[in-house]
């Protein structure tokens, strides 16, 4: 039996989500503008659930090869369906990993106390800059691809050919890395079963989650990120209580660790070597932006999480980075010579460890385990995502760009299931080498993407007020403005710098090190021949201010109609108090 069904001015992406949303009911357009309803199995849905999402390109026929990678990305049929709980917990506590718990062992050793909190709060600072210009962008394009989409429209297609392999080539890079970082911290208490039995435990678990869709992975991400927070907040207070003498084994340790062995260690070159460390530990931050594609409502549901970023780099970094300092000194035998998957080398268990308090130190273990399980789940969203953005830009094969109808980028997954095998190259007696260069491949991937963010906000800002448009018509504006944005870029650039010089000339080193410089600066030398391959082969034009598009990807699109509803809340919020004003600022 039929019935009629009259389809008025309805998007057909809409169409489409309705047929989603319908259950055990399969819907089938007809030619006659007739849909027939039949009863299916669940079985038989979970098996249409893979087929390709209906996306056609015939009305992209006609348009440039820009104009449509800016259709297409606007137009993705990835599910929007993560909500504000989700984006809040990615944005508090998504990127907090082995960089944090393991990796600032290295920076304390190699730098010293005073050198890890400087390098830290400024890449925080830098940091904070960048994703205040991304929270902008973002919430006004919530787009597929988000950073490699932008440097596409905002800067030049090549660069933004680069930008996406660039970002897609760390993640592939981290998820084998993170596999391998749990399997170790699993023979923290018991090293008779092989790592590799630990590796595939992982690995599956970990694409299982995604395989539920964006909905799987914001689920996990808010309980990995809630647990990483209590245990961190718990670590502040039990830090400071030992540090006053409050442990089993007692005395008041103050500063003592700061005089003796002292606060610096290396000078100012042991300061530029941790810049990367600290970027690293960061990595991530900006999964929040990548996510507002498949946000329900980012223009009211992003700017609150992109404002707590301050709250996690002030809290979760500066002040638990204080408490290691005073705890742990520099030249502890735990830290030297240690690598960023050594459990044994996390400046919070040695901690814990020093003031000799029972089972403490396996708890810290498992919320490491659980840290690393939730970069790896990161990892492989954000490969997926940007892959995928590639694809429908015309960056990357067709295939990789395969989403089905629930949402799923399959393709992006299949990849990074692919190349997350690498992971078992954790039973070979190859893995120290495999995974150098591996770690090379990630060392200085987030210092680009920072920057170009950063240096997207400043063109998009200029070509708006280029075509007399104003600020007013923005949901949400960086708090820190354009000169934020140049100090991000500027830092970003003296970071890269920084890099160089001791990535060829090394701590401890009595020379050049060749090895050492592209084991460090790998990255850099991809970036460059991915922008020339594009450069040469596709010869794209660099993006005008006169020919910039700043209208397409926006979900609202009468602008006059969102400017007089943004004028309306921002004259309510004017008549608000002061504390509310203050709350509504920084959260």
């Amino acid at each position: 039996m039929s019935k009629p069904i009259i389809f008025s001015d309805k998007p057909e992406n809409d169409f489409n989500e309705m047929k989603l949303e319908e259950g055990n009911i399969a819907i089938t357009p007809l030619d006659t503008q007739e849909i027939s309803y039949e009863k299916v199995s669940k079985w038989n849905r979970f098996k249409s659930s893979f087929k390709t999402a209906e996306f056609s390109e015939d009305e992209y026929e006609t348009l440039t090869p820009l104009e449509r990678a800016a259709r297409a990305t606007a137009n993705s049929p990835l599910q929007r369906s993560l909500k504000a709980r989700h984006l809040q917990m990615i944005a508090i506590g998504g990127a907090i990993g082995t960089g944090l718990f393991i990796g600032s062992g290295k920076a304390l050793a190699t730098g010293g106390p005073a050198s890890l909190l400087i390098a830290y709060a400024l890449i925080g600072a830098m940091l904070y800059c960048t994703v205040q210009a991304l929270g902008e962008l973002s919430v006004a394009f919530p787009v597929s691809g988000a950073f490699s989409t932008f440097s596409t429209r905002f800067i030049d297609p090549a660069w933004g050919f680069a930008m996406g392999w660039n970002y897609a080539l760390l993640w592939l890079s981290v998820f084998p890395l993170e596999l391998v970082a749990a399997s170790l911290t699993v023979q923290y208490w018991n090293k008779d079963i092989n790592a590799a039995a630990w590796v595939s435990i992982f690995y599956f678990f970990i694409l299982a989650v995604n395989l539920f869709g964006v909905k799987g992975y914001g689920e996990a991400e808010f309980i990995f990120s809630l647990i990483k927070v209590l245990a961190v907040i718990g670590f502040v207070i039990l830090g400071i209580i030992l540090n006053c003498g409050g442990g089993p084994t007692g005395g008041y340790i103050g500063g003592l660790y700061w005089h003796d062995p002292g606060s610096f260690n290396h000078g100012f070159k042991g300061l530029c070597a941790v810049f990367v460390t600290g970027a690293f530990s960061f990595t991530g931050t900006e999964l929040v932006g990548l996510a507002a594609a498949e946000t329900a409502n980012p223009r009211k549901t992003l700017p609150s999480a992109i404002k707590q970023v301050f709250w996690r780099i002030t809290l979760f970094y500066m002040v638990s980075l204080t408490i290691v300092g005073l705890l742990v000194p520099y030249n502890d035998p735990n830290l030297m010579g240690a690598s960023s998957v050594d459990i044994t080398a996390s400046p919070f268990v040695i901690a814990i460890k020093r003031a000799a308090i029972p089972a403490l130190p396996s708890i810290i273990n498992a919320v490491i385990l659980i840290a690393v399980l939730s970069v790896a789940n990161s990892a492989v969203y954000g490969c997926s995502r940007t892959v995928a953005a590639l694809s429908a830009q015309g960056y990357a094969p067709k295939i990789l760009g395969y989403i089905d109808r629930t949402g799923r980028p399959l393709g992006g997954l299949a990849l990074s299931a692919f190349i997350g095998l690498l992971c078992f190259v954790s039973a070979s007696d190859v893995e120290t080498k495999v995974f150098a260069w591996l770690m090379a491949l990630t060392g200085l991937s987030s210092i680009f993407t920072w920057g170009s963010v950063c240096l997207c906000h400043i063109r998009f800002r200029a070509a708006l007020y280029k075509k007399g448009r104003s600020t007013k018509e923005l949901a949400f504006k960086s708090q820190v403005g354009v000169w934020g944005s140049w100090f991000g870029f500027i830092f970003n650039c003296l970071v890269l710098i920084a890099q160089f010089w001791t990535g060829l000339f090394p701590l401890g080193g009595s020379g050049a090190d060749v090895t050492n410089f592209f084991q460090s600066y790998l990255c850099a030398p991809i970036v460059i021949v991915c922008y020339i391959f594009w450069k040469v082969w596709k010869r794209p034009s660099y993006i005008s201010l006169e020919d910039m598009d700043i209208d397409t990807g926006r979900r609202e699109v009468d602008l006059v109609a969102l400017t007089e509803e943004l004028e309306q809340e921002r004259a309510e919020l004017a008549a608000r108090s002061i504390w509310y004003r203050t709350y509504k600022f920084w959260c």
